[in-house]
């Protein structure tokens, strides 16, 4: 199944966000210019692109593991979100988590994924108090993780 969404380049030659294989959850964003992230940096990198999402869909940008695990470049706000209403440019943050080495992006490396996902609007509803779960008030580490 697939959704419309409509995009804009900002520039000609960066490619538009494509699937590197069948049935992956994420398109590959590139970015528009070359950056070059000191160890310990962050940049706001551009992808060249802007999109419309219809209603009911938001897309949510995610970092790109071989990145992470070959050069220590993450994203700092992971994922980021892009919400239906948003018509700007596409543009991620980066951070270089490498304790010695710059890294250097080049026009058209692919920078992080685009998720494009259905998503709900909630009705708050204010109660004095929330019905009980197995669960409870147990957060983090609470079903034996990190034990």
């Amino acid at each position: 199944m697939s959704v419309k969404v409509l995009i804009t380049r900002l520039d000609e030659s960066v490619p538009l966000p494509r699937y590197a294989k069948p049935g992956d959850a994420g398109a590959d964003l590139t970015c528009r210019t070359e950056v070059t992230l000191a160890p310990g940096e962050r940049g706001l990198i551009p992808t060249g692109i802007s999109i419309a999402l219809p209603p009911g869909y938001a897309a949510f940008v995610h970092p790109r593991s071989g990145l992470a695990i070959k050069h220590g470049i993450a994203m700092v706000n992971a994922p980021g979100t892009v919400d239906a209403g948003f018509r700007g440019e596409l543009q991620v943050i980066l951070i270089n988590h490498d304790p010695k080495e710059s890294f250097t992006f080049h026009k058209g490396d692919r920078i992080a994924q685009l998720v494009i996902q259905k998503v709900e609007q909630a009705d708050f509803v204010e109660v004095s108090s929330l019905p009980g779960s197995g669960r409870g008030e147990g957060g983090f580490g609470s079903t034996g993780a990190g034990q």
